[in-house]
């Protein structure tokens, strides 16, 4: 695994991890998360793939949150990666990376031959935070980063209660969690600065697959069918018994998604 260094346009330091050798694929994380926690992905995947990671600047550890941050600077970052890149590349985004790479998409259509995106959470009709993000934000602001971190698992990302308390209630989640939701949710608000509404991406017409878990919480499973019917060239799958979290949950069955959309990219 070697890392690669970019610069992205407001000139901060963008970096990726990069393994295996041959066509381009550029993963984008989803938030909360790193580049590393798609690592069960790549085995299947890089002896036939070069499988470039970018590392999301505010989930970086240490890293804050650029008071300028949005989700074109998200775009930016990724673009910066793609530029040292060869093409053509499929890239694959999950959650709000999957966002990230489809705003990417939208600046440089011709960057990408191909997009993979799984469950991008766009406020299609809704906003995605709104006001649960501003509840958050709040607890944040006065002191309670568990009860921030509550509302974002529970209200914003819908996850289910029980594993909402299990969670939260960890042994040092307090001092976890301050970096953690602060990240979370400016990413959220990034999100939300979109605006309701993908009419935008009706002129995007690069082969797109889109990917949902059958057992995913049921606005995302939403928010991806407006998007399958507003890009002009997309298909929409599904993985069987599968949520928010098949990198980590199934990733071999995700793995093979991700080679049948290469393959179609690069054949």
């Amino acid at each position: 695994m070697a890392e690669l260094l970019a610069t992205s346009a407001d000139g901060a330091p963008i970096t990726a991890l990069d393994d295996g050798e041959g066509p381009t694929l550029l993963l984008v994380h989803g938030g909360g998360e790193s580049a590393m926690s798609w690592g069960g992905v790549l085995p299947p995947l890089i002896d036939d793939f070069r499988v470039v990671r970018v590392a999301r600047r505010i989930y970086v550890p240490g890293a804050s949150v650029p008071p300028a941050y949005s989700m074109t600077v998200e775009a930016e970052d990724v673009l910066a990666i793609a530029g040292l890149l060869d093409r053509p590349m499929l890239l694959v985004g999950h959650s709000s990376g999957a966002v990230a790479a489809l705003e990417a998409a939208l600046q440089a259509p011709g960057v990408p031959a191909g997009l993979f995106l799984y469950e991008p959470p766009l406020p299609t009709r809704s906003l995605v935070g709104g006001e649960a993000a501003r509840r958050a934000r709040e607890a944040l602001a006065a002191g309670d980063p568990r009860e921030a971190m509550r509302i974002h698992l529970r209200d914003i990302a819908h996850e289910p209660v029980e594993l909402v308390e299990k969670l939260i209630a960890g042994p040092g989640a307090q001092t976890s969690f301050t970096s953690k939701v602060t990240a979370g949710l400016a990413d959220i608000d990034a999100l939300d600065a979109l605006g309701i509404g993908v009419d935008r991406f009706r002129w995007l017409d690069v082969p797109t697959t889109l990917v949902e878990g059958d057992r995913s919480p049921a606005h995302l499973r939403e928010r991806l069918a407006d998007l399958a019917v507003t890009l002009p060239n997309a298909a929409r799958v599904t993985i069987p018994g599968e949520g928010h979290a098949a990198h980590r949950t199934a990733p071999e069955t995700l793995a093979d998604m991700i080679r049948e959309a290469a393959e179609r990219i690069f054949c």
